[in-house]
C-alpha cells in the first residue's frame, strides 16, 4: 500500500529484456533507505518487488502482464521515475491510498495553463470513467491529485508547482502514457 506521495525521481540505470520478462535497474538514494530485497517499492504508480538492491540502486522485474498494463516497458536508460516505498504501520498518510495494482494506462491529450494554473488532460478508455468522481482521488504515474473536472472519457486534473518539479510531471506531455490508478474507495462505490 502506498500514498501516492512521491519521495524522490530515480533514474533508469539498465534495461534488459529475455523473452517475456524485463529487468530494469534504478539508481535511487532516500527510497533505498530500509529497503530490502523482496521489500514493495512504487515505480511510476506499479507496485513492484525488489530483486536485488546495490549502496545506489535497486533492481526489479516485471512481466507480460504489465507489459501491457503499463507504461513500465516504454522505460529507457536514463529516464526518470516516480518512487515511493511502501507505507509502514504508523506511517503518516498524507495523499491517499493506493495499491499499485494499475487499471488502464490513459494518454496526456494537453498540458495547458489555465487561469494561471497548471492543467493536465488526460484520456482514459471510457470504461473507466465510472470510478471517476468529482474531488476524487486518481492516481498518475503513481502521483496522488484530485480529479478537477471529467467530460465524456477525458480527465483534468491540476498540478501545483511543488509537484510538478518533484515528480516526472515536469517532463511529460502531450501523448505521453501515464499509469492510472483510481481511488480505492470509487472503485467499492461503483460496484
Amino acid at each position: 500500500m502506498f500514498t501516492g506521495i512521491i519521495e524522490e525521481l530515480g533514474k533508469v540505470k539498465r534495461v534488459m529484456r529475455s523473452g517475456r520478462i524485463m529487468a530494469f535497474e534504478v539508481l535511487a538514494q532516500k527510497t533505498l533507505q530500509d529497503t530490502l530485497v523482496g521489500d514493495s517499492v512504487a515505480v511510476n504508480g506499479v507496485c513492484l518487488t525488489a530483486t536485488s538492491i546495490s549502496s545506489n540502486s535497486f533492481s526489479f522485474e516485471i512481466m507480460a502482464e504489465t507489459f501491457k498494463k503499463t507504461n513500465l516497458g516504454l522505460l529507457k536508460i536514463g529516464e526518470e521515475v516516480n518512487l515511493e516505498r511502501s507505507l509502514k504501520l504508523g506511517d503518516r498518510l498524507s495523499g491517499h491510498f493506493v495499491s499499485g495494482h494499475i487499471d488502464c494506462l490513459g494518454l496526456i491529450r494537453s498540458k495547458a495553463i489555465r487561469s494561471a494554473n497548471l492543467v493536465f488532460e488526460v484520456v482514459i478508455p471510457a470504461g473507466f470513467i465510472r470510478y471517476c468522481l468529482p474531488k476524487g482521488s486518481i492516481s498518475l504515474d503513481g502521483i496522488s491529485l484530485t480529479l478537477a473536472q471529467r467530460r465524456a472519457n477525458i480527465l483534468s486534473v491540476y498540478v501545483i508547482p511543488h509537484t510538478l518539479k518533484n515528480t516526472t510531471l515536469s517532463f511529460k506531455g502531450p501523448s505521453d502514457k501515464l499509469n492510472v490508478e483510481f481511488d480505492i474507495l470509487a472503485k467499492k462505490a461503483a460496484i
